[in-house]
């Protein structure tokens, strides 16, 4: 019987001592130690033999070269059924990859890549659940509607049995959900904690190189939002994916947060349905609302999510304040942002938004970070405060300073494109964007300008 030792690891980072400590020296975390139970046997020779026998690893030749004797040739991709998810991968999955997908509970991961394990008709799929029983996966798979005679599903905790059956299997893509529920024997700490996380995934990542199979990991978040255990996950893994949306709407965003392989600013988006998710090739119609009348408080802002055009709606409210406090609350963007805006207009402008409450809502669920979209929301303001509606063919690109003036936006072609596709007449962009546009190439009027003043008067007046 091997010794089995005490040991203190920090929940954050994974920085290990052999006692409790107040602040973790590694990441500097408060009272983020906990205790775990570990063995003194070196796990990374224990769990070899569960796949050495593999023809890739016998080939294995380790040797010292320079860079020049490296070839350079492009990674081989499998292309999937699904466009967002080959999109938000950079072309597809790389052979060999371990991606980590992380996303609150509910969300649909799991839902998700069921769906794509169901799609891949040409390798042979293995879905390790250590969460939901075969019968539960199956139930899922009939509401898809989805059949695939090279599926196959293992419910199983134990990462010794796992490769054992992957082992007899020699599946081509492997689907682990989730990788918190999964306990390596050679860790004595319960599965969820940071040791075990980092073990299964250690195993996961040499099983995923030394075979050239591709393994996705679902993982949980924290109700602080980041992905669980230790921030060494992060780093070993060759992607992260984070899957989010407000689940009182039908809409998730697939984004991603590290990519080895690939751009970190793709961005992919579905739509929950009973079918399962389905990839939304243009979100623009999807998140703007068709009204029958104009009304006041909405503007139409063109703003980029990573390198993928949209044109979302902007909602305000702006109503004279009952209490002492005006209240300013806002959905999907930056409380202190709609302030800034707030003061610009109060000083540039002269209205008095001191004594006013102030409502602002980004339709459709999103949360917005593009500075971009302060043009549409200062537009949107004014429209609610002067009770005068904008019309519905106009839209807005611009960052706001604080002296009042228009900035220009990066890619301001790709926005003036994606306004002309969804049948816009005019857009508003900086003067000072001008350089890089050619009115005879567009059919939309794009109309420049460089102060707010100058947009209130060709808007209200």
């Amino acid at each position: 019987m091997s010794k089995v030792k005490k040991a203190y690891f920090c929940q954050q980072c994974g920085y290990e001592s052999v006692k409790w400590l107040g602040q973790c020296p590694s990441c500097g975390q408060w009272n983020s130690f906990v205790e775990e139970l570990v063995q003194k046997d070196n796990p990374k020779n224990a769990g070899k033999e569960a796949w050495d026998d593999y023809d890739a690893l016998a080939r294995r030749n380790t040797r010292t070269i320079t860079l020049t004797d490296v070839k350079s040739s492009e990674e081989k991709r499998m292309v999937t059924a699904d466009p967002e998810l080959n999109r938000v991968l950079g072309g597809g999955i790389v052979p060999g990859s371990l991606v980590l997908v992380a996303g609150e509970p509910g969300i649909g991961k799991s839902t998700l890549f069921l769906q794509n394990g169901l799609w891949m008709k040409d390798a042979t799929v293995l879905y390790i659940s250590g969460e939901e029983s075969e019968q539960q996966i199956k139930m899922r798979a009939d509401r898809l509607g989805l059949q695939n005679d090279q599926f196959y599903l293992l419910t199983e905790t134990s990462t010794q049995v796992i490769f054992n059956e992957i082992k007899k299997l020699k599946p081509g893509f492997v689907i682990v959900d989730s990788i918190q529920t999964l306990q390596s024997p050679f860790i004595e700490s319960s599965a969820g904690s940071v040791s075990q996380i980092k073990e299964c995934a250690a195993e996961f990542q040499r099983f995923a190189k030394e075979t050239n199979t591709p393994v996705f990991l679902i993982g949980h978040i924290t109700k602080d939002g980041n992905i669980a255990g230790p921030k060494v996950l992060e780093h070993m893994v060759d992607t992260v994916l984070q899957f989010e949306g407000d689940r009182h709407y039908a809409y998730r965003i697939l984004r991603t947060l590290k990519n080895r392989f690939g751009s970190t600013a793709e961005l992919g988006i579905y739509e929950m349905s009973e079918q399962g998710m389905r990839g939304v090739t243009n979100p623009s119609e999807i998140l703007i609302t068709q009204k029958e009348e104009a009304l006041s408080g909405i503007a139409i802002a063109a703003t980029l999510e990573g390198v993928r055009p949209l044109l979302i709606e902007v909602q305000a409210l702006v109503t004279q304040s009952v209490y002492g406090t005006p209240q300013r609350t806002v959905t999907g963007f930056d409380l202190r942002r709609l302030q800034l805006l707030l003061a610009v207009l109060e000083k540039r402008g002269g209205f008095h938004f001191g004594v006013k409450d102030v409502f602002l809502n980004i339709a459709g669920g999103l949360k917005v970070e593009d500075p971009s979209i302060d043009l549409a929301v200062l537009c949107a303001l004014l429209s609610s405060y002067e009770d005068v509606p904008l019309s519905q063919h106009i839209c807005f690109a611009g960052e706001v300073g604080l002296s009042g003036e228009i900035r220009a936006v990066n890619r301001v072609e790709q926005r003036i494109a994606e306004a002309e596709k969804l049948g816009f007449e005019k857009i508003i962009v900086s003067r000072y964007s001008q350089k890089g546009i050619s009115q005879s190439k567009y059919k939309i009027e794009v109309v420049t300008m460089a102060r707010v003043e100058e947009v209130y008067q060709y808007l209200f007046q």
